[in-house]
């Protein structure tokens, strides 16, 4: 009796154990999709239109179905022609020639030329900046941004960051790497040899001193 007591009480544990893993699996959702951008060195940045942006679309020679367009969240425009054109993500001279390529099924030999307005761009090609900054916020990047032009538009650091401790997550070669700043030298010290290049896609971490 006392033996099947204690198997009756192992399988009633076992049980447990696996209705809380498979519990704790089940409540587990996947991590955030992680985008590359296509520039990788502040010597080749190029805008990617994104959505929110306003694109004027001129077709040489047809200015019935020229016009300005504003971008929707899903990243698509739709023109008197071509519905559903894919703009989020692409450069204006790339979204020209894809234009171009919807076009030429309807019209002989079309040239577009594309121009763009707002900049706010794909939300994975602005600079985050998260934690003890004055004005945490997502920024638009801009040619040759660095590390002291970002915290200037943040506002710099709260009293009660811990800056020499932030983290930048970065988009290296597919994947998230983290690097050490610090921000404390380059702003309280002068330390101007810790500024250093942003690129678009970062992410920086501003955490609590703890005193």
């Amino acid at each position: 009796m006392k033996t099947s007591k204690i198997a009756l009480f192992n399988l009633i544990f076992f049980l447990t154990i696996t209705a809380v893993g498979c519990s704790s699996n089940a409540g587990k959702l996947p991590n955030a999709t992680t985008y590359s951008s296509t520039t990788t060195s502040v010597e080749d940045y190029q805008y990617l239109i994104g959505p929110g942006d306003s694109v004027s679309i001129f077709v040489w020679r047809n200015p019935d179905i020229s016009g300005s367009f504003v971008v929707r969240p899903d990243g698509m425009v739709t023109t008197s022609l071509v519905e559903d054109i894919k703009v989020s993500g692409k450069t204006p001279t790339m979204l020209a020639r894809h234009i171009e390529v919807e076009l030429a099924k309807y019209i002989n030999n079309p040239r577009v030329t594309v121009s763009v307005g707002g900049f706010r761009g794909p939300l994975y090609e602005q600079v985050r900046v998260i934690g003890e900054a004055i004005n945490p916020s997502a920024v638009n990047y801009t040619e040759k941004m660095t590390l002291l032009d970002l915290m200037i538009s943040v506002g710099g650091l709260t009293e009660f960051a811990s800056g020499n401790n932030a983290k930048l997550v970065r988009m290296v070669e597919g994947v998230q790497k983290t690097y050490q700043l610090k921000i404390d030298e380059l702003i309280k010290e002068g330390s101007i040899e810790e500024n250093i290049d942003m690129l678009p896609g970062d992410i920086i971490i501003i955490p609590e001193a703890w005193f």
